[in-house]
């Protein structure tokens, strides 16, 4: 049990924790978590609201999927503006900048009358969302220290967790004649109430009124996807130095797997609430509740995964994890009853939630000496997998309907899969020559 001194202690030094819990969940601690409840409320509760918003402003499902475009565009200029604002305000008034960016987005895409202002207030929205989970994600690692992979994993699973009641809250809006906005709404509370907490810490450690200008301030954090990264499966990347940059086959296989990941999940969420109305005749309210089935899965993983990944090779858990993604589609996609459909995403959770965190771990362990070039790639192709995929899969069903425009997700899954596969081959054939060497 920790002391009333060390709740307080604001220190710059790393927390080592307890033996039981790993880490010390304290005050800096759980105002971090908070951006991260922030950020699952809003992703769960709007992304299946999408198509309600299609049919609010009478636009079609490939404009409606322009959301997705606007969230990538978002994160992107999040990447690069982030850490420059950190060393010249402080990652304090970062974090409070992020938070008011996120409630006045939310506000402003709920009376969106128009798709224009729609997509303006979802840029606005993901720049805030972004800065806030990357300052609060490297706010824990510099606060924990040898500890941050656990902290970091916790947080991630908190936020994907509670964002499990936003899908929930939004069919029992729209069962009841509300629509959709009130829960998306909340998004707006809770990032006023994030921005309190994290106002509230005592100044010290990473929770300083300016950051030093150190190097390591300068990188660009990756733009935040829908499904958080997993620190526990990460490998420690390689210090980077001069002469030893390194962007091999490997690496770029395991990229490959970051970009199926973030396209099924994306197109999945924004998407599936059609795609069970259409197959299981399931009313709008009912069927935007069935995304809970889908996060879920992927937030019961979460807490296995990183585990897992210690006894078990993360390429065969990465390969396998595309397959049950899958078999879920296949259940969702041949339903015909909505507690069919709610299986099937849940099993495709247990596969989408894994994806994510196990290809990012293998881009970084197979890049040595390259981290920083890793994270730019994943940036870049990230983004452009969370602006293509669900403008893809939307045009797409605008042309031939959901349920058909619904194989591009099995599509990428199967591709993820090969890519990785090849990549993990690679991988142990390295590894076992270096043991022969």
């Amino acid at each position: 049990m920790t002391t009333p001194a060390a709740r307080r202690d604001p220190s710059p030094h790393p927390s080592e924790g307890d033996g039981r819990t790993g880490f010390e969940r304290d005050r800096m601690t759980i105002a971090f978590y908070s951006c991260f409840v922030v950020w699952g409320w809003l992703l769960y509760s709007f992304n299946p609201s999408v198509p309600l918003l299609a049919e609010d402003l009478g636009i079609s499902d490939a404009q409606a999927g322009l959301h997705g475009t606007a969230m990538a565009v978002g994160g992107i200029v999040a990447a690069f503006v982030t850490p420059r604002l950190v060393v010249r305000r402080g990652r304090r008034a970062t974090l409070l900048l992020a938070c008011g960016l996120v409630a006045v987005g939310i506000v402003a895409l709920v009376s969106a009358p128009t798709l224009a202002w729609s997509l303006t207030a979802m840029l606005a929205l993901a720049l805030g969302g972004n800065a806030m989970i990357s300052c609060a994600q490297v706010g824990l690692a510099l606060r924990h220290g040898r500890t941050a992979s656990a902290a970091i994993t916790e947080a991630n699973g908190v936020g994907s967790s509670l964002g499990l009641v936003g899908p929930i809250a939004v069919g029992a809006c729209v069962a009841i004649g509300w629509g959709w906005r009130p829960a998306v709404l909340v998004t707006a509370a809770l990032a006023v109430t994030a921005a309190v907490l994290n106002r509230l810490v005592p100044v010290g450690g990473p929770m300083t009124p300016r950051a030093p200008r150190r190097p390591e301030h300068l990188v660009a954090v990756p733009p935040v996807v829908p499904v958080p990264m997993d620190a526990d499966a990460i490998v420690a990347p390689h210090e980077d130095t001069p002469g030893r940059h390194r962007f091999g086959l490997p690496s770029w296989c395991f990229l490959g797997g970051v970009v199926a990941a973030i396209a099924i999940e994306n197109a999945t969420t924004y998407w599936s609430t059609n795609l069970v109305r259409e197959q299981t005749g399931a009313g709008a309210g009912i069927a935007t509740a069935t995304t809970a089935g889908l996060v879920a899965g992927m937030s019961l993983i979460r807490f296995v995964v990183g585990p897992l990944s210690l006894r078990v090779p993360p390429a065969a858990l990465l390969s396998g994890a595309f397959g049950v993604a899958i078999v879920g589609w296949a259940i969702v996609w041949t339903a015909h009853e909505t507690w069919v459909a709610i299986a099937g995403l849940f099993v495709a959770g247990l596969g989408y939630g894994a994806q994510y965190p196990l290809s990012i771990a293998l881009l970084l362990e197979t890049a040595p000496g390259a981290s920083d070039a890793a994270q730019a790639r994943a940036t870049l192709a990230g983004g452009l997998a969370i602006g293509v995929a669900p403008f893809l899969l939307g045009a797409l069903a605008d042309a031939v309907g959901t349920h058909t425009a619904f194989v591009v997700v099995p599509c990428f899954a199967v591709l993820g899969g090969l890519a990785t596969a090849f990549g993990g081959v690679l991988v142990h054939r390295s590894h076992a020559a270096r043991l022969r060497g």
